[in-house]
């Protein structure tokens, strides 16, 4: 039931963005990141998109894989990223799927996630830090630092 009223919430919120007139987007952006979850006491490594729907609204997915003894943690992100005008601050949230594995069992938790970064958008590649809170039936925190490059 969470499930179906997040994806309620995210397709409505997603609608509205599009539907509000004619995009004036940038350029779009990928790039890896690495970090670490204090809750988990897990380093990560991973990659992020960023696909401009108007001047200050991004379509944000990412990919994080977690370093963890004796199986397989992997989390997907699709989040709606929103700057500040003129600045080089962003904030935003989503959806978040962790899909745990350990020898024959497997499982999948989804949840929402919060976050807030700072990104320069100078020259072609752009340095990021970025502080994300995951949100599922227990709750954790995580600290990234990317890179992203623009594409031409």
């Amino acid at each position: 039931m969470l499930t179906r009223r997040i994806a309620l919430a995210a397709m409505v919120l997603l609608w509205g963005v599009l539907g509000g007139g004619r995009a004036e987007a940038q350029r779009s952006h990928i790039g890896p990141h690495a970090g670490y979850n204090f809750d988990f006491d897990e380093a990560l490594i991973g990659a992020q998109a960023h696909l401009p729907l108007t001047r200050s609204v991004e379509l944000y997915p990412s990919f994080d894989y977690y370093f963890v003894d004796g199986g397989k943690l992997l989390g997907f992100n699709g989040d709606l990223e929103f700057r500040a005008p003129r600045g080089p601050l962003y904030f935003g949230g989503g959806v978040n799927v962790l899909r745990a594995s350990a020898g024959a069992g497997r499982s999948s938790d989804t949840g929402i996630n919060l976050f807030a970064g700072f990104e320069t958008r100078y020259g072609v590649t752009h340095p990021y830090i970025e502080a994300r809170g995951l949100l599922h039936e227990t709750r954790s925190f995580q600290l990234l630092f990317g890179l992203n490059v623009t594409l031409y």
